[in-house]
């Protein structure tokens, strides 16, 4: 039976679908799990065995450089004995710098390398270890800053999502009625834009419409505040940090506001949910809008600047969106039409064939 280490780390965009790879792959295989320290607070510790191989970010702080750089060759020789020890035949890398030992280690070892790429812009790391790969797993094959003569590397799959998700009833709602219920998902980048501006909007928008709110707050000590903020305006709100299950009250949602990350874009338009994309504008190589315009480019959703985001603008959109129907059907449809063709049993069969491939 082949071994596979599934490596990952630092947000929930990179460990969530390593957990989805994880759950395609056992039984089939011998399953290895590798992440950072960061990663680890995605991960149950009660479902999965992991290593923590932590990985320092090398030029976060110019002061520190000479201390990263000893802890990456930490994290290097680590990486090479983790893979040695344990016979790994097989490296599926979600991206991130934290990926960077372990694939480096695994071309000296001759280990088969795959690549997750689940976002329109290819990522800096994936970008450099490219060279070494097999296969670089994608949503499509129009990737931006793919290096010329690599194209060929390219396994375009259906979205990545977690297997419990198959089990849950689609959204099928075609109207949207009072109380409007509304997602609101900040993400780890740039969260703090977030925080500190939607409740103001959810305020303005439940002077014209009832509402319900479900938002991530990921400052904890703004999470009681704005839950108190919301009760004082008599909106029925739910707010968390961080909700592994999440997923099983998508079928509820009639509309999300988001910023762009891949797992959490794939997810909404799985469940035909529309979505108000605010893409954080400091994501490397402004990966997140190209997220955002892929989908918009298919009319599935809406897509909103940071710097554009005025109370004002929102109102008048959120007006257009309850007042025709037929706009916001057709973005219900499309999603619909996207995503039919993503099961579970479908994925699990081609990437099944892919990782026995010769």
């Amino acid at each position: 039976m082949k071994k596979i280490l599934i490596s990952t780390g630092g947000s929930g965009g990179h460990v969530i679908p390593a957990i989805s790879f994880y759950e395609h792959f056992i039984g089939k295989f011998e399953v290895f799990l590798s992440t950072d320290k960061r990663g680890s607070r995605f991960i149950d510790k009660k479902i999965y065995k992991y290593e923590v191989i932590d990985v320092p970010n090398i030029f976060s702080n110019i002061f520190y450089l000479p201390l990263n750089l000893i802890k990456f060759f930490v994290s290097f020789i680590k990486s090479f004995f983790y893979l040695k020890k344990n016979k790994i035949d097989i490296l599926l890398s979600t991206g991130g710098y934290m990926s960077i030992p372990l694939c480096l280690t695994a071309k000296i070892l001759n280990i088969k390398l795959f690549l997750f790429e689940p976002n329109m812009v290819i990522g800096r790391s994936n970008k450099f270890i490219l060279k070494f790969s097999h296969k670089i797993i994608c949503y499509q094959k129009e990737i931006k800053g793919l290096p010329l003569g690599y194209y060929n590397k390219i396994y375009v799959s259906k979205p990545i999502l977690r297997k419990d998700i198959y089990n849950i009833k689609k959204n099928e709602n075609l109207k949207i009625i009072e109380p409007l219920n509304i997602l609101i998902l900040g993400g780890s980048q740039g969260a703090k834009f977030f925080d500190n501006t939607m409740q103001k909007l959810i305020i303005s928008l439940s002077h014209v419409y009832k509402l319900k709110v479900s938002q991530q707050i990921h400052d904890k000590k703004k999470q009681l505040e704005i839950s108190q903020i919301y009760k004082d305006n008599k909106i029925e709100s739910y707010v968390f940090s961080f909700d592994k299950d999440l997923y099983n009250k998508f079928n509820l949602y009639d509309l999300a506001f988001t910023r762009s990350g891949a797992s959490t874009i794939s997810e909404l338009a799985y469940f035909n949910i529309p979505f108000i994309a605010v893409p954080f504008p400091f994501a490397k190589d402004n990966h997140q809008f190209f997220n955002a315009k892929y989908y918009f480019d298919k009319n599935c959703c809406w897509i909103i600047e940071q710097k554009e985001f005025k109370s004002t603008k929102i109102l008048n959109l959120f007006s257009k969106i309850t007042k025709d129907e037929k706009s916001y059907n057709e973005k219900k449809e499309n999603l619909s039409k996207f995503s039919y063709q993503n099961t579970w049993n479908d994925i699990n069969q081609k990437l099944t064939d892919l990782i026995n491939e010769n």
